[in-house]
């Protein structure tokens, strides 16, 4: 009798995933709640006979678009209740056992945060909110999520937990800003950043796959040693020594005749370089991970190990190269906040965004395009900060600058307890 040929198990993520076991009305009933307090607050709470401008024209777009002027308190009511209506067919989703789609989330947020943005705007003369440079600000701040939530998607599709993105993407940082102060060039630190973050990937991956150390506790662990290390540096090295912190920043490269192009032009077409990298990261990352036989294998080692191993596939192997991996681009997402930027390095400037980071991940499903979207929710949620903080809202300072972690808490809580991880997520694999 001839011996059964083995077959590559194909992880779940073929199955249908939009069926769950059990009914959940946390996440609706969640999402209700704000939605409510979104209309009164934001709706019924608008002076009545106010407006609110909006600008969307720049310089150097082909068509100079005029300025657009609404009712405040009549769009601050149709967004609070198109939030309502998504919470409501959360509930519906709910109740027939299926999960929302990642555009649920996504423009739920954008609703609530836009009647929040035609409230604080409404009825203030000589004050017009550029909605173009606000969409292109939540580009930009949402660089470093998107980095991050790609390195995560890649270490736990194989099944390693990165809880220490926070540190590759601090990591990141440093070493841009002293490298591109070194050599007084911006871009040698856009080179050397992913270094950083890869080294801190294979320290988590060694101690994941080799000694089996809970990888939860070695990311904290690493987080907290990168801190220190980089808080030390900086005290000694660089104080010291501030032509080792210098403030190099990578030119714009506006894209021609595309960037010209009204609203969509700037935003998406005239970036830096590390922005136009992140639009090649994310698509290539989509592709390979779910159209190739690439992809195949790490998702197989990151749902079955066992089987992926009987078919030949080296599975810790497989883990320990897709963590270094995501390290390398965590690490570049860290090169946002000195050398993108323009910034010179200060103490844990990364202030929490791994963790955002890897809020948008479990958001995204797991996927890469899905962590662009919801990093790029995350992105609009601080950027609307800042552009609340430039009309001068009536809001306190302090509630602004917990305004993307609230975003972050309120978007997870509302429908991630949904969402299923891969099945050996965390597992070491031991033979």
């Amino acid at each position: 009798m001839s011996a059964p040929t083995m077959e590559p198990v194909t992880p779940s993520d073929s199955a249908p995933d939009e069926v769950l076991r059990t009914k959940s009305w946390k996440g609706p009933i969640g999402l209700a709640v704000v939605a409510a307090i979104s209309l009164v607050v934001f709706g019924l709470g608008t002076p009545t006979g106010a407006e609110t401008t909006f600008s969307v024209a720049t310089s150097t777009d082909f068509v100079q678009l005029p300025t657009l002027t609404i009712a405040s308190k009549l769009a601050a009511i149709v967004l609070s209740v198109i939030a309502l209506a998504l919470a409501g067919y959360a509930a519906y989703l709910a109740n027939i056992y299926r999960k929302p789609g990642i555009w649920l989330p996504i423009v739920y947020g954008m609703a609530v945060m836009g009647a929040l943005l035609t409230w604080a705007g409404a009825g203030r003369d000589n004050t017009t909110i550029q909605l173009t440079g606000l969409l292109t600000s939540a580009l930009f701040l949402a660089v470093p999520l998107i980095f991050g939530a790609l390195a995560g998607t890649l270490c736990e599709r194989s099944g390693i937990v990165n809880i220490a993105i926070e540190g590759q993407l601090l990591a990141g940082a440093f070493f841009a800003a002293l490298m591109a102060s070194m050599l007084g060039n911006a871009y040698v630190g856009l080179i050397a950043a992913p270094f950083a973050g890869a080294l801190v990937g294979w320290v988590l991956a060694k101690f994941a796959t080799k000694y089996w150390v809970n990888q939860i506790v070695v990311g904290v662990v690493l987080n907290m040693l990168v801190v220190g290390l980089t808080g030390f540096f900086f005290s000694t090295v660089m104080t010291d020594n501030p032509q080792f912190n210098k403030a190099l920043g990578l030119s714009d490269l506006p894209i021609p005749l595309l960037s010209k192009i009204p609203v969509i032009g700037p935003v998406l077409f005239d970036q830096n370089l590390l922005v136009y990298i992140m639009y090649a990261v994310v698509i290539t990352f989509q592709i390979m991970l779910f159209k190739s036989r690439w992809g195949l294998r790490v998702r197989a080692v990151g749902e079955h190990p066992k089987a992926a191993d009987t078919v030949g596939i080296k599975v810790n192997r497989t883990r320990v190269r897709n963590t270094v991996l995501g390290g390398a681009i965590a690490g570049l997402g860290g090169a946002f906040f000195t050398v993108a930027s323009g910034l010179a390095f200060g103490k844990e400037m990364t202030a929490g965004k791994g963790y955002i980071a890897l809020a948008a991940m479990i958001l995204g499903k797991w996927s890469p395009k899905g962590a662009l979207a919801a990093a790029l929710l995350f992105g609009f949620a601080d950027a609307l900060r800042v552009q609340l903080g430039i009309i001068g809202s009536d809001i306190p300072s302090q509630f602004l600058a917990m305004f993307p972690y609230l975003a972050t808490i309120f978007a997870v809580a509302g429908l991630v307890g949904q969402s299923r991880a891969p099945a050996a997520e965390g597992i070491p694999y031991k033979k």
